[in-house]
């Protein structure tokens, strides 16, 4: 297991993060505590979860593990959703956050979060007042680098200006969607993060399983069950080149989640993608992709097979030329 800089922060993390969203849920107790051993071994040193996460059990279960060599790691976790049901319990105010700090430190039993997610755009809430929200943690020492995940480009670098003007500890980490299938971030995200030396740790490398295989046929899963899910890879044209890339995978030796993730993870303005599992059969798989040998031949050759997104000007005769 390789590491990297995280962002300008110095801290060097692990070159995959282990996302902890199955903990206390598609994982009981004991098969997340068998996966973070397993984890850590391999050399992880990077976790990420949320408040919202199995209801806080995420979290519960993330800081019974990690309790004993806390110093150790670095923990990541998000604010934003309704944690009770008063209507000013959610999204990304000052009151809010302060109120939801609490409850990740108690879980997670820390002193301080290494990085704090802002885990949707709140558009009922400015960015100032959001990134001065952020700025209180910071000086309270509850959090140490701020972070969002979700936003745009736009909004993340509106952000960072506001920071930077202000003099407040300024965005170290974004977290966006990013795969074979969902290629989005490509346009303006990741330049945006590269330009600013911000840190991108994306989640869904393989596309929510879709890149596996296992969803042809009359298998079944969340992509059939879950409407979110459906609703965000549901389309033939994704199913379509998820087939051909598993096509090509088989051609090549490769496994296509060890391939999915290693195929992230080689973009230059990618830190470490976020693997995640709900058992250790899962992610044995997700690890070896460290043992990919990701050419940009190899590369090239696996983009070809999906959409690439037009540019953020739509001058596509510019982006043919370049090829």
């Amino acid at each position: 297991m390789k590491h990297k800089l995280l962002g300008r922060t110095g801290v060097q993390v692990s070159q995959l993060c282990f996302g902890t969203m199955s903990f206390g849920g598609d994982a009981d107790e004991a098969t997340s505590a068998a996966m973070y051993k397993v984890v850590r071994d391999a050399g992880i040193n990077f976790f990420d979860t949320a408040n919202e996460y199995n209801k806080g059990v995420s979290e519960e279960i993330l800081g019974r593990l990690a309790k004993e060599h806390r110093n150790d790691l670095v923990i990541t976790t998000k604010v934003n959703a309704q944690i009770r049901p008063d209507l000013n319990a959610r999204g990304t105010s000052r009151r809010h956050m302060v109120e939801a700090i609490e409850g990740c430190l108690r879980r997670l039993q820390t002193d301080r979060i290494d990085v704090l997610f802002l885990h949707r755009y709140d558009a009922l809430v400015p960015i100032e007042e959001s990134m001065r929200g952020l700025e209180d943690l910071v000086r309270a020492g509850k959090v140490i680098y701020p972070a969002v995940s979700n936003w745009s480009a736009w909004q993340t670098q509106r952000a960072v200006d506001l920071q930077e003007r202000n003099n407040w500890a300024r965005l170290q980490v974004i977290q966006p969607m990013y795969s074979l299938v969902k290629r989005q971030a490509e346009v303006e995200i990741l330049p945006m993060a590269e330009h600013n030396g911000i840190g991108v740790i994306p989640y869904s490398p393989a596309a929510a399983g879709l890149l596996s295989g296992k969803y042809f046929g009359q298998a079944s899963g969340r992509l059939k069950t879950n409407k979110m899910y459906e609703a965000r890879y549901g389309e033939e044209w994704a199913f379509e080149t998820a087939e051909k890339y598993v096509a090509l995978c088989k051609a090549k030796g490769l496994h296509p989640v060890s391939a999915a993730i290693a195929w992230v993870a080689a973009h230059p303005a990618i830190t470490a993608p976020i693997i995640g599992a709900r058992n250790l059969d899962q992610l044995k798989d997700s690890l070896a992709s460290v043992d990919v040998a990701m050419t940009p031949e190899l590369r090239k050759e696996i983009a070809d097979l999906s959409r690439t997104p037009p540019p953020a000007t739509d001058r596509l005769e510019e982006q043919k030329a370049a090829r």
